[in-house]
Order: C-alpha cells, then structure tokens, then sequence
C-alpha cells in the first residue's frame, strides 16, 4: 500500500505535499466563510461565484500548460507557481487583516491564485511519473490522494477552530508559509535519482495532437465525461456544507469544519483502498459514480446535523474512488510524450464544470433550499453512470457474471479481456516437455504459432511421421539416414500449416483427401524408429540353417 513511500525523493515529495495541501484546505475553508458571513449576506450564489472564478483559468489556460509541462522541466515549472500561489494567499491575508477586503477583492484574488493553479496542475499530476517507477505510478496517484485527503481532513477542522479565535486573515498568511514546504522538499531532491521523461520538443499543432490524441481513445473520452457531470453538479462540498452547516442546521463555522474533516476520512480511506489496487480500470469508475449517486441521496434527505455528518464518509469514499481511479486509469494508459497534454485536458474536464455547476448549485440552494443542492448532484450522478454503463456494455461488449466460490462475486469482462483468457488457457497440453528437443523442422512453426496459427503436431506425432517406412521395404539404412530422409517431407506438410488454418493430418496429405486405412507393412505408431530395421535382420541371423518342418 505504500510502496511509493520507500523512495526518497517520493517521500520528500509526499511530506511536503501534504502541509501545502492542509494550508490550501484552510484558505478554502476561510475563503467560503468569509464571503459567506463577513462580505455577503448568507449568499450561496456570492460563494459559488468565488469558487467558479477559481476554475475559470484552469478551463482556458490548463491546455496550454500541459504543453508547457511536456516541453519544460516540471520541478522548475512548479518552483514558479507554488511561489506565486504563497505570494497570494499573503497579500490575500494581509488585505483581510488590514480590514480593507471587501468582496470584489476576494473575486480578484480566486481568478489569479486560478491562473496559478492552471499552470501547477497539469506539471504536479505528472511530476509523480518522475520520482517512482511506471509499475509504481498507479500507487504514487492513489498515495498523492491519500496525502490531499488527510489534508482536507486536518485542514477544515484546524481553519475552523482558527477562524472561531483569530479570525480568517490570519489563516490565509499560514497557508502562505504552508507553501515553503513544498518549494524546500524540491530544492533538496536528488535530481540524479529523476526519472528521465522524453520532453517534446518545441512545435506547431502540438495543442491538436494531444486533442486527437485523446479524440481516439474512447476509454479516455468515456472517463472525462462521467468526471465533468459528476465533478461539476455534484462534487460542490464547499457550497453545499456550507449553505446546510449555516442555513439549514443553523451551525457556526466550527461545526462547518467539522463537516469538511468528516467527509475528508470518507476519502482518505478511498485513496488507501485506491493505493492497493494495481490496476486501475474504467468500470471502478463508473461503479464510484453510482455509489456517489446512493451517498448523495442520503446527504440530501439527512434530517438531523448528525445524520448529515454520518452520511458524509460514503459520499467522500465514493467520490474519492472515482477521481483517483480515473487519474490513475487515465496517466498509466498514456504515451509519456503526451502524458502533460492529456492530463491537462483531463484537470480542464474536471475543472471546466464548476464555472457551470458551481453558481447553478448555488441558485437552486436560494431559491428551492439547500437540500435540493445536494439532491440535483445525486440525480445527475446517477443518470451519467447508468449512460455510461449501457454505452460500455454494448462499445465494449462487456459480460456480468456472477462467480460462486469461496469468495463470490460479479465478474466483468470485455471482448478483449476474454480473448486473452482463452489464449492463455489454450492447449498447455501441446507444448513440448522441457526433457525433449525440438526438431529443427519445428521453428517455422513456432513463429507461426505466434503470430496466432493453428497449434502444431506434437513432438510425438513428428516422430512417428519421420520414420514411417517405405511401402517396400528395402535395405536397412543406418541411423541418420533414416531419421534424416523425411525431413524435407515433413517440412514439406507443415508449409500449408504457416500459411492458412488446415490442420495437419496424421498422414501428412491434404485435409480434403480421404484417408485411407495403413498398411499392414506399416508399424504401429507407438513402436520405436528401429523395429523395422530388426525384422530385416531377422532372416540374416537364420542364414546357413535348415528349415523346421
């Protein structure tokens, strides 16, 4: 489960990932309840503008940056941006603390601490690439969740506590410092131990080759689609947490908090149980999704605080397995040349759905209340999976059954997966034992085999065929001659065998041909290559006797 872990440079990575991340679930928190108590009057929509306007840039600016991410060196890349992002969240708080903030201020400082993130993204999901083996990469993704998740468990309950006794000025300048954390783990990497990633090269059309790119692989295209519904209507917790905390429980902002660490634990343990799977699928996927759509329904028909609480750990469980596997699904299945572009248009689908989904959300919590906030992501959840479901089954040809064993379960499988199996469960009986030597006829055939040709003779079979005597028998050869002379014959009936699927007959003759019984010259085909040879004998050894009567 953490294999990752033993790296130095992952670790490094890891530890320092996860005080920013505690910082950065701080400031969201402060962010959201100072718009929501200090700069507005309880408005979902004023909150949702603030959280939209932090994935405005992510949607138009994300792609270019995974270009930059392919070309650059990513540690430096995300030396720039994780400063800038501190930079911010420090004027941020000293404009707070000064009492100067108003709400226009805070829609500025989400679009430009967006414009960072748009450019951090894409280089930290495939930084990772660079600091763990390709047979590691699935469990790196699913341990970076883990840290981003403990983080969102820690981060609200502390942002909650602080904002209660020092106000959210002074969280925004922790979260500020928080960012030193992760400039200092890169600046002590050791670069000799990076993984060496193939940079493309500067090139026009480089933005289009990454959109066909992911254009023809309808895995990819099926995975970002059930990512934007879900992501954009349904994965609000900030606004929605917030509107039922304040409006709908009449909680303060410790409560709140606690609402963010709670759904956090949900989704620590979906980035753990993520960490143990080896390989990431796009039914896992699908299944989060509808699992998201059951949690959601119990979230929204929660009718007590503590309710609302319990009902969190399966929503944050379930939709953590989902973002994590279809990360993972989607960075192992690509080309590292495009890894940047395809990652980069995958956080722009994920992303480019709260600018929609956010303010929506938002609305419809003003005007038909909070629960329906929770209750349309719910909806749209269910109804994207179940679409994505029946698509795969027929795209795909994808089987349910039902195995009973001692550990039963559903079993799914595509057209490709049980082609694979029946290859690999194919003729174990006609390989050659590791005891006897293959012909020197046989290669051709082993080449066919390969390439999917039908099986060949067995070694047993081959020899009987080479020493199937003569219909007259003549003088005994020695040894090599006679294992020597049907050679060319036996090459011979193996040719029609290389080049189309007749299957070889005892004989030797065309498939179409009759087969006629053997003669009763002919041994039988278990005897061994010299019996002919000492029925010749026989009479010379009786030589210069009398006959019995």
């Amino acid at each position: 489960m953490f294999a990752s872990l033993r790296l130095y440079n992952y670790r490094l990575w890891f530890a320092g990932a996860l005080v920013a991340n505690v910082g950065t679930w701080m400031q969201r928190i402060a962010q959201d309840w100072l718009v929501l108590t200090e700069l507005s009057d309880n408005s979902g929509i004023a909150v949702g503008i603030v959280t939209g306007l932090q994935f405005v840039p992510a949607v138009l600016l994300t792609p270019y940056a995974g270009v930059l991410a392919d070309r650059l060196d990513k540690r430096k890349l995300l030396l720039a941006t994780q400063g800038a992002m501190g930079l911010l969240a420090a004027a941020l708080g000293l404009l707070v603390l000064l009492g100067h903030a108003e709400l226009w201020h805070v829609y500025v400082f989400a679009l430009l601490l967006g414009i960072a993130s748009a450019f951090d993204v894409p280089a930290r999901q495939t930084f990772v690439a660079e600091l763990v083996p390709p047979s590691g990469l699935p469990n790196a993704v699913a341990l970076n969740s883990a840290s981003f998740n403990a983080a969102r468990m820690i981060g609200p309950a502390v942002a909650g506590l602080l904002i209660a006794v020092v106000g959210p000025g002074w969280v925004f300048l922790i979260n500020a410092v928080s960012f030193a954390a992760t400039i200092a783990a890169m600046l002590v990497m050791r670069t000799s131990e990076l993984r060496t990633v193939p940079r493309t090269p500067r090139a026009k059309g480089q933005l289009r080759a990454g959109v066909a790119y992911v254009r023809h692989r309808s895995d990819i295209v099926l995975i970002m689609i059930v990512v934007f519904v879900v992501g954009g209507i349904g994965l609000n917790f900030q606004l929605t947490s917030a509107v039922m905390a304040k409006v709908e429980f009449g909680r303060d902002a410790g409560e709140y908090g606690l609402l963010g660490s709670i759904l956090a634990l949900g989704s620590l343990a979906g980035a753990l149980v993520a960490a143990r799977r080896k390989r990431p699928r796009v039914r896992v996927v699908i299944m989060a999704a509808f699992g998201y759509a059951i949690s959601a329904t119990l979230l929204a028909l929660a009718p007590t605080y503590e309710l609302f609480a319990l009902a969190c750990i399966p929503a944050g469980f379930s939709s953590l397995t989902m973002l994590t596997s279809a990360n993972a699904a989607i960075q192992v299945s690509t080309d590292p040349a495009f890894r940047g572009r395809v990652m980069s248009l995958y956080v722009v689908v994920l992303f480019a759905g709260n600018p929609i989904g956010s303010p929506l959300v938002g609305w419809i919590a003003d005007a038909w209340g909070p629960r329906w906030s929770i209750g349309v992501g719910a909806i749209a959840a269910f109804v994207v999976a179940a679409g994505a479901a029946v698509w795969a089954g027929r795209k795909w040809e994808v089987e349910v059954r039902y195995r009973i064993g001692k550990r039963p379960h559903l079993q799914l499988t595509n057209a490709d997966e049980r082609s694979s199996a029946r290859s690999q469960s194919q003729p174990a009986h006609q390989s050659q034992p590791a005891h006897q030597s293959q012909p020197v006829e046989s290669e051709p055939v082993t080449a066919a085999t390969a390439a999917g040709a039908p099986e060949p003779a067995t070694p047993e079979r081959s020899t009987q065929e080479s020493v199937t005597p003569e219909p007259a028998l003549r003088e005994p050869a020695p040894p090599e001659p006679v294992r020597s002379q049907p050679a060319a014959p036996e090459a011979a009936s193996l040719a029609p065998d290389i080049r189309g699927p007749e299957p070889l007959t005892p004989s030797g003759t065309d498939p179409a041909d009759p087969v006629e019984p053997a003669a009763p010259a002919t041994p039988p085909a278990r005897g061994p290559a010299d019996r002919p040879a000492r029925r010749r004998r026989r009479p010379a050894r009786l030589t210069g006797t009398t006959p019995r009567p």
